[in-house]
């Protein structure tokens, strides 16, 4: 998530493709973790938190990586995202230990909730520069991110996720979005939409995944974590990565090019994401109103409240607040 994901084109003009792209992309982070508690309990909810994994943190990586093509001063990214990560995680702490008495300790090298993505964020800017000047680093980093894998580090620094989610960073830096003006027509259009279309198909009618974990696409836990031996679990993260890279093109088919009435929430993601996680961590820890989701018009309320939870947070006193955070040296 970045503060503002303004770039220029030679006539200055906002690429609100990319706005839209991360308003769609917000409201699924939102939706993704309050489903989270109930998902097993209801076959859509299941269907659908397998879809927004599949493609949601990848996305938001390559887009990251897109507009990281100007790498910060190391100055600018301590005072962005070291020290942000710091006082967040200080504020999950005091929210657990003093409010809603969940036994934790001030685990600075291993990440509360989604503040993993802070850390991550500094690591790939840091090592992107130097990456990048290595022949082949992409397929480099795919085989990085397949071999971490076997590696039993959990949430330590979030090297598991930093080495999983690294070649979808890359790949943003590298990305040309002129390149989709070849697509971007009625047939390329339509095309998108029948595979996404299939992908929604074969979501609820494949049984094979049912018999895995969506925690398949974190890229948090080792293969045998997950259950699966070394070869099945490098041809299933081999699957993740075709299937990620695949969506995040074919939702750049299908989403608006032009500015849009929401379009700019796409600019407030950081507020939202960041809020969001204490409210969450409220409702998961202080109240059992999440787990006991169970019907499809309750599924239904949940993801209408996420909803407006995105509107909400991204008023000003949140946004205000985030930045003035990103901004305290």
């Amino acid at each position: 998530m970045q503060q503002d994901t303004h770039i220029s084109t030679g006539k200055d003009q906002r690429e609100y493709l990319f706005d839209n792209y991360k308003v769609l992309l917000i409201v699924l982070v939102v939706i993704g973790h309050f489903i989270e508690p109930s998902y097993e309990q209801n076959p859509f909810l299941y269907e659908l938190k397998w879809g927004i994994v599949a493609f949601h943190m990848p996305a938001f990586i390559f887009i990251s990586g897109y507009f990281s093509k100007k790498i910060p001063s190391i100055k600018k990214l301590i005072q962005g995202l070291v020290i942000p990560y710091f006082v967040y995680e200080i504020i999950y702490y005091l929210l657990y230990t003093l409010i809603l008495d969940k036994e934790t300790g001030l685990y600075l090298a291993r990440p509360k909730f989604s503040l993993w993505y802070l850390m991550a964020l500094f690591a790939w800017r840091i090592m992107a520069p130097v990456v990048q000047k290595i022949p082949g680093h992409l397929f480099l980093s795919l085989i990085a991110g397949l071999l971490v894998g076997f590696t039993q580090l959990d949430n330590f620094l979030s090297i598991p996720r930093i080495f999983f989610f690294f070649p979808f960073f890359l790949a943003g830096l590298s990305f040309d979005s002129s390149c989709l003006n070849r697509f971007r027509n009625k047939k390329g259009y339509f095309g998108a939409w029948a595979v996404l279309g299939a992908f929604i198909v074969f979501l609820f009618a494949d049984e094979y995944h049912d018999h895995l974990s969506p925690q398949i696409f974190y890229g948090r836990y080792s293969y045998s974590d997950m259950g699966l031996d070394n070869l099945e679990g490098v041809l299933i993260r081999i699957l993740c990565y075709c299937i990620s890279f695949l969506l995040i093109y074919l939702f750049m088919l299908v989403l608006p090019t032009e500015k849009k009435s929401y379009s700019y929430l796409g600019q407030r993601t950081m507020a939202i994401y960041i809020f969001h996680g204490f409210i969450y961590s409220c409702f998961k820890y202080g109240s059992s109103i999440l787990s006991s989701v169970e019907s499809n018009l309750e599924s239904l309320l949940l993801i209408v409240f996420c909803l407006f939870l995105v509107w909400l947070l991204s008023r000003k006193p949140f946004v205000t607040f985030t930045n003035k955070i990103a901004h305290l040296i």
